[in-house]
């Protein structure tokens, strides 16, 4: 008796030994932010509180060899996040690629990752007082793969975004709404990228008469010297009967006047279809930033208009951030 007890103990040995996982370590980031925010325009945002604010974060990140690829996971918290601000984690394959699955936040493929790719020495000219104009695959639950192939690069992605009856109007598997996104990268010559993407969204529609919304956008990116310039068009047909679609041409220019400072301008037109009495509008926006960093330091500072705010005739928008980070 006391033999087979010595044997199974062996064996249950072994086994753990089989399964063990290698030992990988943990790095930690982090940093600090001080914002000034203000807003003006006549949309009735105004800031009419404290305007200054201050936020940190600590960043996990970790990764090690499982003897078929390489395993890295990241894990970002910060004060206004009672859990993980974001979570992710990708498994490297080297030639056949990397494979994610972004829990949270982490918006790492497709469109969603590659929705606006202007040059800006800070934020996106839209930022703050309109938006990209496109849906992607998000940043929750997403399944994703990126690989490239010579001069191509792939990005995609999958997610299920809960129950939809626009893809079925039973109930089980089938009428899980999902997204899918796929985004593609060339470099067609030194200095010069174009981009084109694609996302359909099943989980936007609903009722049965309802169509999945379709996201599609494209960039012109070219890069000499210090300076970077970029064009930019979108569209966006929302599946949801009454909803107006939307579609987006876009420009910037950045100029790095140094090691240290840069500074960018970019405008967005953004046409809102027209829905029954309502004529199309074009939504304008106009931005301006500017980044000067000294070793751990930055300060960035970002001023955005935009008129005819989100295709209402009439309304301004105007939003102006400051921001120092200090990053260890």
């Amino acid at each position: 008796m006391k033999n087979l007890k010595k044997i199974g103990l062996s064996a249950l040995a072994g086994s753990l030994v089989a399964f063990s996982a290698n030992a990988a370590e943990l790095s930690v980031s982090g940093g600090v932010e001080i914002t000034y925010n203000d807003t003006g325009g006549n949309t009735g945002n105004e800031v009419t509180g404290n305007s200054y604010g201050a936020n940190s974060n600590m960043t996990f990140t970790g990764s090690g060899d499982v003897g078929f690829g390489t395993v890295s996971m990241t894990r970002a918290i910060n004060d206004s996040n009672t859990g993980w601000a974001s979570s992710w984690q990708t498994l490297d394959m080297g030639d056949m690629g990397v494979f994610s699955f972004d829990s949270t936040g982490g918006a790492l493929v497709g469109i969603t990752a590659n929705d606006d790719l202007l040059p800006t020495a800070y934020e996106e000219a839209w930022t703050g007082v309109s938006g990209s104009g496109i849906n992607g695959v998000g940043s929750t639950n997403v399944i994703g793969y990126q690989n490239s192939f010579g001069m191509f690069s792939v990005s995609a992605g999958y997610s299920q975004n809960g129950t939809s009856t626009g893809e079925s109007a039973t109930s089980g598997e089938a009428s899980h709404g999902s997204t899918t996104d796929i985004s593609v990268k060339a470099e067609i010559m030194d200095g010069l990228t174009i981009q084109a993407g694609y996302a359909e969204d099943g989980a936007a529609s609903t009722s049965t008469t309802s169509e999945d919304t379709t996201s599609i956008v494209g960039h012109v990116l070219y890069s000499t010297g210090p300076v970077s310039v970029g064009f930019r068009a979108a569209e966006t047909n929302y599946g949801a009967a009454g909803t107006a679609s939307r579609s987006i041409e876009a420009m910037s220019i950045a100029f790095n006047v140094n090691d240290n400072f840069a500074i960018s301008y970019g405008v967005q037109d953004t046409s809102v279809e027209a829905i029954s009495a309502t004529g199309e509008v074009t939504e304008d926006v106009k931005g301006i930033g500017a980044a000067y960093t000294m070793g751990a330091a930055s300060v960035r500072v970002q001023h955005n208009k935009s008129s005819d705010d989100n295709g209402s005739t009439g309304v301004d928008d105007e939003h102006t951030e400051v921001s120092l980070v200090l990053s260890f």
